[in-house]
């Protein structure tokens, strides 16, 4: 053994948690490690924590305060708990709810969660079998609930899990809520000894099974709301439609909502379809991944003749759309094509069931690195837009407080292939989603049509918009300090990048806008929001922007026009992007990671 003997700090550090963990698999972890005299990888363990964000908690299940396993799941439970309990008058009544997905320990670590808050008194509607992330939220409104939980890492890799915390709005919780119950977290380390066992909980008059009501419930609200051809979605034997679940929870949800619609059964991907911790035929098992996450969908819609495929990530909160072209070729969408698809559906066949309806007080929403073509959508419609931050916690609490106001909420959508269609949940719904892109899809096909000649007629009505998103790995959180702050300058941006000339920057880190008379941002300004836009003269735009929930230096670009000169725009914002890569980014100097494909 060639380390060095482990120093005091980190010596405490293993005494403390040894002090705290029961689980013998994940102290065994940590007294190997020791053994081992691994400094290094304690230090990692254990010298930091898992952070409480507004996406809650999300990690590697292993060992150690930086990472998911029963010990930060207890600790976040007690955390949230006493957060709820001096916070949330009602708690004793209103309860929580708690969801699972298909990922190792998720079921555990959901009972864990419920235990608890049993042992405080407080009621839980804890569902019995895999959930779809949405339905938690979801049972949030359906019940009055203070607060809900779903144990999931939607699309991470297979080792992560994580704990992602909803409020009593159906939103996810935004700052400064995270930072206070991180702060009841740390509060509350030491685990609870009057928690019920498992056979105590499985009795309690305060745990309740919630699965039931909303299989039966859910489906029904989703049809009444959003299905419009009812009677015509089982009428066309010949367009089949396939689906994934990409080995997550969606198999028996998404069976439900076609049913609701009255669409016949989808095609399943046989070895994609059942709930399996391991996704062994996707390591990224992110549908937005595109060709290779989607190729055994796409073979099994070949084999069947179908040609629409949808997809879900292992959560079932995103949807991924692709389509067989008379060419053979299969066109998958971006999350920003099925967004203009999905909101210009939603609204024609709003307005055609309420044909009295003011455009003005009806409501569309997307985030400021999504495509700008629902605004000019919205524009041309005369209907009520707005982009807010990145992520479904701020889209669905402005979606929250404009219907507080009265106005009528349709759709939002980010780039992310997420969208939520009307107010069912204030969040992100691959389930409900995929129902109506289904239904969208068979009401094309009895017209002749298809999504991508629809598409196109979207373009053609509101102008093309062409994006290029994609993404480095950057694994040292410093180097994205770095990078960024070369990028600021001391407050000297860029003014060209390759041949443009950049007319505005906008920094939501510093809150810098320069395109603002006071020079301010509209949006929330927070430090750790590495997000910095750059306006161009031609009109693009590019953002980038580091990841909250993995190692990813994000990009997003976007150029308009006019459809007819669609070729040029597409060559325009490749240079454009290339520009980027090269004078600002720099993978080279910063060893930035491109993605394989």
């Amino acid at each position: 053994n060639t380390n060095m003997p482990i120093s005091e700090r980190v010596q405490r550090l293993i005494q403390e948690w040894l002090s705290l963990d029961t689980n013998p698999t994940t102290r065994k972890e940590i007294l190997d490690l020791a053994e081992a005299d691994n400094e290094k990888e304690l230090e990692k363990r254990l010298g930091q924590r898992l952070t409480f964000g507004t996406a809650g908690l999300r990690g590697r299940m292993q060992a150690g305060y930086s990472c998911m396993n029963d010990l930060t799941v207890t600790q976040a439970s007690q955390g949230l708990c006493m957060y709820l309990k001096d916070n949330y008058p009602n708690i004793q009544k209103a309860g929580i709810c708690v969801g699972w997905d298909g990922r190792h320990h998720s079921k555990a670590w959901a009972i864990l969660t419920a235990k608890t808050f049993v042992s405080k008194g407080i009621p839980v509607y804890l569902f019995s079998k895999l959930t779809a992330t949405p339905l938690v939220p979801y049972v949030v409104l359906l019940k009055g609930c203070a607060a809900g939980v779903m144990v999931t890492a939607s699309h991470n890799p297979k080792d992560d899990n994580g704990y992602k915390v909803y409020w009593s709005n159906g939103c996810q919780i935004i700052p400064p809520v995270d930072v206070d119950i991180q702060k009841a977290i740390e509060a509350n380390s030491v685990p609870w000894k009057d928690v019920p066992s498992q056979e105590e909980l499985e009795k309690s008059p305060l745990l309740f099974d919630p699965t039931t009501e909303v299989m039966s419930k859910y489906p029904q609200e989703i049809s009444s709301k959003y299905c419009h051809y009812k009677d015509k979605n089982g009428s066309y034997p010949e367009y089949p439609i396939t689906f994934t679940p990409m080995h997550g929870v969606g198999k028996e949800w998404m069976a439900l909502a076609f049913a609701s619609f009255n669409i016949p059964p989808y095609i399943a991907v046989p070895q994609q379809i059942e709930a399996d911790p391991e996704f062994p035929t996707v390591p990224f098992p992110n549908p937005e991944e595109g060709k290779g996450a989607l190729a055994l969908a796409v073979a099994t819609a070949e084999q069947h003749k179908s040609t629409l495929v949808i997809a879900n990530d292992p959560d079932s909160d995103r949807l991924a759309v692709a389509e067989r072209q008379p060419s053979g070729d299969w066109r998958i969408f971006t999350g920003n094509e099925t967004g203009i698809l999905l909101g210009a559906w939603v609204w024609s066949q709003y307005q055609r069931a309420h044909p009295q309806v003011q455009p003005a007080s009806c409501v569309v929403l997307t985030t400021t690195v999504s495509s700008q073509m629902l605004g000019a959508m919205a524009k041309a419609e005369g209907l009520y837009y707005e982009e807010t931050l990145t992520g479904f916690k701020w889209l669905g609490s402005k979606a929250d407080q404009l219907k507080k106001e009265g106005k009528t909420f349709l759709f939002a959508f980010e780039e992310a292939i997420g969208f939520m269609v009307g107010d069912t949940c204030l969040d992100k719904d691959g389930i409900r989603g995929g129902a109506v892109l289904a239904e969208m899809a068979l009401h094309l096909h009895s017209q002749n049509s298809s999504v991508l000649l629809y598409l196109t007629s979207l373009y053609q009505k509101y102008g093309y918009f062409e994006t290029k998103n994609r993404y480095f790995f950057c694994y040292d959180p410093q180097v994205m300090v770095q990078i960024f702050s070369d990028i600021r300058n001391q407050g000297h941006y860029p003014t060209t990048i390759g041949a443009y000339k950049v007319v505005n920057v906008r920094d939501l880190a510093t809150g810098y806008d320069s395109s603002t008379p006071d020079k301010k941002a509209t949006l929330p300004v927070f430090s750790s929001n590495y997000m910095i836009t750059f306006y161009f003269e031609n009109g693009g735009t590019i953002t980038l922007r580091g990841s909250g929930t993995e190692p990813k230096l994000k990009y997003y670009a976007e150029l308009n026009g006019a459809f007819s000169d669609k070729d040029n725009i597409s060559k325009t914002l490749a240079d454009m992007v290339d520009s980027v890569i090269r004078q600002v980014l720099q993978p080279e100097k910063y060893s930035l990671v491109p993605p394989k494909d």
